[in-house]
């Protein structure tokens, strides 16, 4: 198999009015097809920290911010595999009776996926759709039409209500919404974020962020599906997935600390990687 070697990480400037706990979640996931082969953290000051797996198999890192400002620094060196997202238009819907049990959560309403208020949307625009990736490919391609990209245009509190109401989102509102409406169809889906680079595309002129896509559960496997880009991409970094973007804050703190600022990468090395190990 070709692979990618990308280089990945964020850095954050945050103040706290106290000591106070924190987690992190932007380290890339170990499954195949992509492989962590070096990763550094820093932190100034120097924080005490203990890793752990949530119960959606995400990868965090605790630790207690202290009063004031502080510094965090994520790299790392990751390879993948080289193929863009696979498509597969013959995968069929999975009637709800057989749906595996560890993915029954996911065809249920959430913090910002209420597919319970959107199922008689979801019924009016989708539901004459030939079941299967057609339905999910339906899905993504009148999300994509129906949004306006801005950043901005959405807050911690928006959800995929809130969207369909207003038109417009990021990238994060554009998968809740579309998780919403194949949930409201009994087709498990689940948010998914990370690093994407800009591999195949022309670069935008807005500053990297993490990058927000979904995964609905078709045949026997979990596919991609990304209605914000609406192509097939490659480089995509798995960092977390969970019911919705609440369960995989990149930074979720327990009490009053500030994000002064965050700068994301996510580029390709022109040289393997392998040799910085």
């Amino acid at each position: 198999m070709d692979v990618l070697q990308l280089r990945v990480g964020a850095d954050f400037r945050m103040t706290s009015q106290q000591d106070t706990p924190a987690v992190f979640l932007i380290r890339p996931e170990g499954t195949a097809p992509q492989h962590v082969l070096h990763e550094t953290w820093l932190a100034e000051p120097h924080l005490p920290y203990r890793d752990y797996t949530d119960l959606y198999g995400n990868k965090c890192r605790r630790t207690v911010l202290p009063a004031g400002c502080a510094t965090i620094c994520y790299d790392a060196y990751v390879e993948t595999g080289s193929e863009l997202d696979r498509v597969d238009p013959s995968a069929q819907e999975v009637p709800i009776d057989e749906v595996p049990d560890e993915a029954l959560v996911y065809t249920l309403p959430s913090r910002y996926c209420h597919s319970d208020i959107l199922f008689p949307r979801a019924a009016e625009l989708f539901g004459n759709v030939e079941p299967g990736w057609e339905r999910v490919a339906a899905i993504c391609d009148w999300v994509y039409r129906s949004l306006a990209f801005g950043y901005g245009s959405s807050n911690a509190a928006t959800t995929a209500a809130d969207t369909l109401a207003s038109g417009n989102g990021v990238c994060r509102d554009f998968a809740h919404l579309a998780i919403s409406f194949c949930r409201s169809l009994n087709i498990p889906a689940r948010y998914a974020y990370g690093y994407l680079p800009d591999i195949d595309s022309v670069r935008v002129t807005s500053p990297m962020d993490f990058a927000a896509w979904f995964e609905a559960y078709l045949g026997d496997r979990w596919w991609v599906f990304d209605p914000r880009n609406n192509v097939p991409r490659r480089g995509r970094v798995t960092v977390g997935r969970g019911r919705d973007a609440l369960d995989v804050a990149m930074v979720t703190t327990f009490g009053n600390s500030t994000l002064d600022s965050m700068t994301v990468r996510a580029d390709r090395l022109e040289n393997d990687a392998r040799a910085l190990v």
